[in-house]
């Protein structure tokens, strides 16, 4: 009993560690390159090290971290060939989501996604990427989180949490996509509210993430000298 006890303890400082990292990482805290100090961390955390390198092990896992010989472990980039293909899938993903929550999301949710979209504008007006990158965040999470399917939900998180580790990148190389994806925003709500089949629900909200991409990549946005953010 108190072996297992133990275990679930340090299990416990193991997720909590985990947490912190990966908020720091997709937060834009730790960019690509940041160095994670096993000792370092360990002594921040106020834990030993054993805790803090299971949870760099389970960044490692999902693709946010890479231990290198020498080095130890440091946080990944994206690429511009890895943000289209994660993009591309999250197009799907998104429009399969989103067509399956709109019977379930409730007049409140829509008018916080119109409260949502309206704020996005105002980050347009004050030329503030980082806002509207979280913004759009929250706006996308609101409609795809009445998602009745849990594994597609998180499926989507996943690869959002992976967009959201290139910031403002597509608001910063192409201002006039931000602009139109607000227009979009609207369009996929008015489908929302007067109850669009599913397909076309699905649609719109595919388009609108393939359109993002679609000017990311014809832009020339995705040169990697110019991802150095």
């Amino acid at each position: 009993m108190a072996s297992r006890t133990t275990d679930e303890k340090r299990l416990s400082k193991s997720e909590s560690a985990y947490r912190v990292l990966k908020e720091r990482i997709v937060g834009g805290v730790y960019a690509s390159g940041h160095r994670l100090v096993l000792d370092q961390l360990a002594k921040e955390f106020g834990v030993s090290a054993v805790p803090v390198r299971e949870a760099v092990r389970r960044l490692e896992a999902q693709g946010y971290v890479r231990f290198e010989r020498n080095v130890g472990a440091e946080v990944i980039g994206i690429d511009p060939s890895e943000y289209a293909h994660v993009m591309q899938t999250l197009a799907y993903l998104e429009g399969a989501a989103t067509s399956l929550a709109a019977p379930l999301l409730t007049p409140d949710d829509l008018a916080r996604a119109r409260q949502l979209n309206e704020e996005l504008r105002g980050c347009l007006e004050d030329f503030d990427p980082v806002g509207f990158t979280r913004t759009n965040q929250r706006f996308h999470r609101l409609l795809c989180g009445r998602c009745p399917n849990p594994h597609l939900r998180e499926l989507v998180e996943r690869d959002a949490e992976r967009m959201s580790m290139i910031r403002s990148s597509t608001f910063v190389f192409v201002p006039l996509r931000a602009r139109e994806s607000v227009t979009e925003h609207h369009q996929l709500l008015d489908l929302l509210e007067t109850g669009a089949p599913a397909l076309e629900i699905e649609v719109a909200a595919r388009d609108h993430k393939l359109g993002t991409l679609r000017a990311f990549l014809e832009s020339g946005a995705g040169r990697p000298s110019r991802l150095s953010h």
